[in-house]
């Protein structure tokens, strides 16, 4: 069994050693890479690896090398720590560029809109966590996390666990790994819910938004952040807007970023949506303000609202727990999320006040949540229902969506070959 071990820790992380020597004595001939050593860009959510160079990432680092080395593996093993219910910041680096071996295509999985496959054959996976201390419900949703991944990418096989540090690890990887050989894969995963709270709940004085996009101001995050802070302000609310992706690569920038911060006591995070979870540099962030918030004592309140290329909404529910979770563990009071699906083909960073009647529904809910965070108030259902409702019906958006890749693919000149397999596999 050819195996890849990807090990997203952090430096210094003993159980992260201890992982690797357990693995080493069980899988001798094992590839380990340790990602934080690796050069890896950020995914630039520019999707030319499926419309101007098909199959290959455009960013000519590490990354298209390591994505060789997964499709040329029968097994993938993941280590990371639970950071947020979710996976570190160097490992979702990652795995936001495995979007390589997958093609742009859409197609039905148990009913549910995916990416179709680019290769006939992908490797099975094992996600291996840890945790400072026991927590059931950021295990739940890596657990969760790791079975949607596994959909994403074809895994016919998942398994998943964190560390139990009153248990021999040798044991623990030892069962993990006879799992993934007999094919065995876990039920599928429950998310847990994600409680609001509007305990306390004041006027909110001063708002900032974060922007967790590549495309930064261009990007349907700022569009959906964007109107929602015009909303906040109509009610008297001070705001200001941060630009994750240049607001926290630097140390300075960071300081300057987390100064901000502490001044807000309403920080709403907008993101799109990256392999099921939050692109790696808005983790990163979050670590960060993490670690930051370790050291303050601020009362703040926290809200996130998400958008996927698929027209079903819920594929953001897991990335939205790992942002509930986040508030949870940061002491942030959590008030709820909003979810649009389909968000690339619908708003495409255009201003929601100058577009159609298609946007109506977005604007309606999100003046709706702008009024109830104003008050110090989680996000109305009824914002939540009007944001998830559908724009097109599913078979519709398939259509839309494959021909929508075939221009793209057309205007680069690789209509013909947007299907190309550069790292096939012969057997």
């Amino acid at each position: 069994m050819k195996t890849l071990i990807l090990d997203g820790s952090h430096p210094g992380d003993a159980t992260a050693a201890n992982l690797n020597a357990a693995l080493r004595a069980q899988l001798p001939d094992a590839e380990t890479l340790i990602l934080r050593e690796q050069k890896i860009g950020n995914c630039a959510g520019d999707f030319f690896c499926w419309v101007r160079s098909p199959g290959l990432c455009n960013t000519n680092d590490d990354n298209r090398v390591i994505a060789e080395k997964i499709m040329y593996s029968d097994l993938i093993v993941y280590l990371t720590p639970v950071t947020f219910g979710g996976v570190s910041s160097a490992l979702k680096r990652m795995v936001d560029h495995q979007i390589q071996n997958i093609a742009p295509f859409f197609t039905s999985i148990h009913g549910e809109i995916h990416h179709q496959r680019r290769y006939k054959r992908y490797p099975n996976t094992l996600t291996i966590g840890w945790m400072d201390s026991p927590d059931a419900q950021a295990e739940a949703i890596f657990h969760h996390l790791a079975h949607r991944n596994a959909i994403n990418m074809y895994a016919s096989t998942s398994v998943s666990g964190v560390v139990n540090p009153e248990m021999d690890l040798a044991e623990q990887v030892s069962g993990w790994l006879a799992d993934a050989q007999r094919k065995t894969s876990a039920p599928t995963p429950a998310l847990p819910t994600m409680e609001v709270s509007s305990a306390g709940a004041a006027p909110v004085k001063r708002a900032i938004l974060l922007v967790g996009s590549p495309r930064t101001k261009k990007s349907t995050s700022a569009s959906l952040g964007g109107y929602l802070m015009e909303q906040l302000s109509a009610c008297g609310v001070e705001t200001e807007t941060l630009q994750i992706y240049t607001s926290f690569n630097s140390a300075e920038r960071t300081r300057l970023a987390l100064e901000k911060l502490d001044q807000a006591d309403l920080v709403v995070l907008a993101f799109p949506l990256y392999v099921d979870s939050l692109p790696a540099p808005v983790i990163s962030a979050l670590e960060k303000i993490a670690a930051h918030r370790a050291t303050v004592k601020i009362e703040q309140r926290f809200t996130a609202i998400a958008n996927c290329g698929f027209p079903e909404a819920h594929h953001n529910d897991t990335a939205l727990a790992i942002c509930a979770q986040f508030a949870r563990q940061t002491g942030m009071t959590w008030l709820g999320s909003l979810a649009l699906g389909g968000g690339e083909g619908l708003v495409r960073g255009a201003a929601l006040k100058e577009m159609d009647g298609r946007a109506i529904p977005i604007r309606q809910s999100l003046d709706l949540a702008a009024e109830a965070l104003a008050n110090g108030q989680p996000v109305p259902q009824s914002a939540r229902d009007l944001l998830a409702r559908p724009s097109v019906p599913n078979w519709l958006y398939r259509f839309m969506g494959g021909f929508g890749w075939r221009q793209q693919a057309k205007g680069y000149g690789v209509q013909k070959s947007i299907r190309a397999q550069p790292y096939k596999i012969i057997k």
